[in-house]
Formats: structure tokens, sequence, C-alpha cells
């Protein structure tokens, strides 16, 4: 259908007993939303009972994660999931409680992202069963990519045949209306034509030609949507990743990116979740800048159970870069959560680059040059977006975490360049939240140039896969910088799942012992366990209150 006017939206009642009714309401009119209500709790009936609980739900200091693709650690005559799962086996229990795989469903292009069967498992990685498996031993988060789907996929094949109920899947625009205040996230035509058994149509692609956004004007869409999730909590999820979620409605004449109804459709979700499965969490992912990217933690109980904390990575880059933990500190003391059982998730690297515009009303415009410039300086690439008035700006930065803070083509000492990693990784180690740990963090990888050039893609240049022979041989030799990134990693997560002060809600007091120095101190939920975490920002010894620090030095005091 073509999408039309702006809807109203009210605040809702949580309590309400209608609370479906509302939502619904909200999204699709009085008139229909009786009838649509009906179908929900059919779709929740259908699952309740259906899905696994895990013994303990809570989250704790131990629920440090694991970012990985489905494919990141391949063996000959073996499928990839299996690999995956005997590599985390072998080196990651007991050290971090969960694994966030990366789209493994039959996909198109985006690395995944452009999902041609949203109910399958691409089978070069394995089955269900293998997911399943990984979900026994890991606590399992898996991606909800329901802004759009891939054109070759048989949704969007049967849209191009006219095919109902296919042919009200996509969104189509006609006529020439006014989309020049649409937000567009990539320098790309925003429109697309294909020709299809009703005609040529034009489709909203949100992200790429080959990713056809779904139009969730059509309430078979959102039910189609649900059975879905509803079904990889089926299969053991126990966090959804909603990508790209800000995106999800659209309405002309609007900037089509955090509309009132795409927090009605999460405020939706949540609630059909803590009606069938309770246990499971959403994960808001918003690369958008840090005051809209929290309004996804909604009144702190009914849309986000966790917020990807975006702004994090490019301010922690910024803060090594000018050796200077000032504005960082100023930031984060100020950061506060709606609720008690809301959270960040944290990270300092993901599969995509490391986002400029979280840091946007943080950082001046000379300091997110100034991280350009050193991205480029390190060998990395930058990506641009396009912008209202049709010119085009930087977006993300493309380039490993480790090369981000250190030049590969200095003379620099190896040993400096360590410390350097780790105090950034500490720092996010040491915030109220949920850690977030990228593979390639993990094992210190540096930018993969050889990748880019395969492809042409920014983005390839942190998405390098490995053989399980060669990573096995890099960990075990001890002079490898994979080893040694890995071993002190893993010190770390030890210390950190060790003490209950580092509770993803426990306190947060971000302390001034001078710029160089990022100090937080960290209390258990009880009040009875504290740690005092120091990291060195820069290359010079300084002193903290009583404590010497050497350059980068991370320094955790226990009850100090």
């Amino acid at each position: 259908m073509s999408i039309g006017h702006r809807a109203s939206y009210s605040t809702i009642n949580r309590m309400s007993p209608t609370f479906y009714t509302t939502l619904l309401t909200t999204l699709y009119g009085a008139e229909r939303a009786n009838q649509l209500e009906k179908r929900i709790i059919d779709l929740v009936e259908r699952y309740r009972g259906r899905i696994p609980v895990p013994a303990d739900a809570s989250l704790s200091e131990r629920d440090a994660m694991l970012i990985t693709y489905g494919d990141q650690v391949r063996e000959d005559g073996q499928p990839h999931l299996q690999t995956l799962a005997e590599f985390c086996n072998t080196y990651l229990r007991g050290i971090l409680a969960g694994i966030h795989i990366l789209p493994f469903f039959p996909w198109s292009s985006d690395d995944g992202f452009s999902i041609k069967d949203f109910r399958a498992v691409d089978a070069s990685l394995g089955n269900w069963l293998d997911i399943e498996r990984i979900g026994r031993s890991f606590r399992l988060m898996v991606d909800g990519v329901i802004n759009h789907a891939s054109v070759e996929g048989e949704w969007f094949q049967a849209f191009l045949h006219n095919k109902a109920p296919f042919n009200g899947f996509f969104i189509t625009v006609t006529g020439k209306p006014d989309l020049s205040e649409v937000v567009r996230p990539r320098a790309l035509p925003l429109l697309t034509e294909f020709d299809t058994a009703a005609g040529m149509r034009r489709v909203w692609t949100t992200f790429s030609a080959d990713q056809a956004d779904l139009d969730y004007h059509n309430p078979d869409i959102l039910l189609e949507i649900l059975d879905i999730l509803l079904l990889y909590a089926k299969h053991g999820a126990q966090f959804i990743r909603l990508d790209a979620i800000a995106f999800l409605w659209k309405e002309i004449g609007t900037p089509c990116i955090h509309l009132p109804q795409t927090h009605a459709f999460i405020q939706l979700l949540r609630t059909v979740l803590e009606d069938a499965a309770p246990h499971v969490r959403l994960i808001t992912e918003t690369n958008v800048p840090h005051r809209e990217n929290i309004s996804y933690f909604g009144d702190g109980t009914n849309e986000a159970h966790l917020v990807y904390n975006f702004a994090l990575p490019p301010l922690v880059m910024h803060t090594f870069r000018v050796e200077d933990a000032s504005i960082l500190s100023d930031w984060t003391s100020e950061l506060a959560l709606p609720f008690s059982k809301a959270t960040f998730f944290n990270f300092l690297a993901s599969h995509d680059g490391i986002g400029l515009n979280p840091a946007l009303e943080i950082l001046s415009a000379e300091e997110i040059n100034g991280l350009i410039e050193q991205t480029f300086s390190h060998g990395g690439q930058v990506s641009y977006k396009q912008n209202l008035d049709g010119t085009k700006s930087p977006y993300e930065l493309n380039i490993s975490y480790f090369d981000a803070l250190s030049d590969p083509a200095s003379s620099e000492p190896l040993e400096l360049q360590l410390k350097r990693f780790m105090a950034s990784q500490a720092i996010m180690l040491s915030l109220r939240g949920v850690p977030g740990i990228y593979f390639h963090s993990l094992f210190g990888s540096r930018s993969w140039k050889a990748g880019l050039a395969l492809t042409g893609q920014n983005r390839t240049i942190n998405r390098q896969k490995f053989t399980r022979a060669d990573l096995d041989a890099e960990l075990t030799n001890p002079n490898s910088l994979r080893s040694l990134v890995f071993r002190r990693y893993q010190a770390l997560l030890t210390r950190r799942l060790a003490s209950a002060a580092f509770d993803p809600f426990g306190g947060q007091q971000i302390l001034d012992m001078g710029r160089q120095v990022f100090a937080v101190l960290r209390t258990s939920p009880r009040g009875d366990q504290s740690i005092l975490c120091l990291q060195n920002v820069s290359a010079q010894a300084c002193t903290a209150g009583s404590y010497k620090l050497e350059p980068f030095q991370t320094l955790w005091v226990d009850n100090p």
C-alpha cells in the first residue's frame, strides 16, 4: 500500500487491561483494533508454554556478551555454527555468558542484513539445532532485522508477481510526494523502481536497492513479524536485537525516524513478549545522537530493556586521541537510567563502523574532524550519509578499534599499543550496563585491508573471517598479538565477573582525578562491594589520589 497521513498518538496507560487495544488503536485506528487484538492473543497462546525458560533469567556482572558472525571461525567439512560452538566452548566458557550471533538466515547482501527467509538458518551455517545448542551453553542474542527484507526473498518475489497477501507487504510510493524531510542513513536513493505484474512500482529502500522496507501500515506484516520474533524465542533467544528500529514506521511529511508509531510498536512487542516469554529482553539498535537514542528506554518499563550505548565508541576514541578524559568523564557522570531494570548495552566495536552521529551533540565539529583525520592516517575509511539538503556528511569510521587508537605504520612499541587498547576496553567493562565485545576486539584484530580491496565495501575492513587452524595457531603462540590481547582480556573479564560491584544495575559514580584519568567507583546493588576503576588514558605516568599509574595503566581496587 502507499503510505499516507500522519496518525495521532497519545500517552498509553501501561496498566490498562486493554493495553493491546490501546496500542493497536494508535497504530491502526479503533475500528480494526479489537479484531487485531484477538489475532495477537491467539498468536501468544500458540507460543505460550512452548518457549524454553532459563533457570535464571536475571542479569548480573557475569553477563558480558560476544558479538560474532556465525561463520566467524571456519573448518572444512563442518557447518560453521558447529565450529563456532566448539571454538567458544574451548576459549570462552566461564568468561563470557552470552553470544550475539549476527544474522544467520539466508541472505543476499549486507553480510546477512538483507534477509531472504526470516524463518530459516542459512544452510552453509547449519540449522536451528545448531542455534539451540549454542543457546544451551551461552545466553543467545538474535537479530530482529524487521525494517526490510531482501528483494531476492520469497516475500518480495511474490510481491513482484502481485500475489496476495505479499503485494501489500512492502511500502510503495505513488505520485510525487514531498520526501525532503526523510532522514537518510546512507548516501543512496530512497526509492527503487521495480517492474511488477501490476506495473512499475517505486519501493521504499532505506538502506539499499536490495533491501525493501516492510509496510507496517498493513497489520498482516505486524502479525507476521511478531510470529517470527516469537519463533526466535522458541529456538532459545534470550535477547532480541531490534536492528535499525528507528526507521520502522513511515509517514510522508515527516522525517520517518523515531515516529511515535515506532515507539508504540516496540511497546506492543514488549507486551507480547511479557505475555509469552517474559525472560526475553529487547535491545534497540539506533545509531543516532545520544538524546534520541535513549528515548527507546520509554518510561523504563515499556520499551527496550537495554539500549546500545552508541556514543561510547567515538567518545572513548576521542579520549585516547587527545589523552584527556574530561569530556568522557563529564558525559558519563550525567548518564542516568530511567528505571532499575533498564540498562545500557555498552560496546566499543561491532560489525559496523564507529558511528559519529551519537557524538554530534557531545563533541565539537573540530573534535569530530580530529577523529576522521586519525582514521584516515591510521589506514581506515569513512562512510557518508545523505543530508536533507542533498549534501553528504561523515556517518561512521571504518577501522578496527585497535588501529583506531594506534597507528599500525608507526614505530611505537607494541606493548604501549597493547596497553592503550586494553585501557579502552577496561573503560567499557567498568561502566554500568552489559558489555558487548566484538570478536575482533577480543582477539586483537588489526584492519583487514585485503578484505576492503576484495569487496570495495568500507565495512569489510573490520569483518575478517578465520580458519579454526589459523586462529588456534595464533592463540597458542604466546607472542602473537591475538594471544597477547586475548590473555589480557581474559584477565579483565575474570576480574569483572568475580565482583557484584559490576552488576549492570549497580551504583556508578564518576570521580574527578585529573584529566589523564578516567575514574569510576562501582558499587553492588546491596552496597556490600565496591571497586574503584582507574584508567590512565595518556602515555605519561600520573597519580590519581594516592595511586600511581604508569602510561595507559588500568588499576581496579577492591573496596577502596
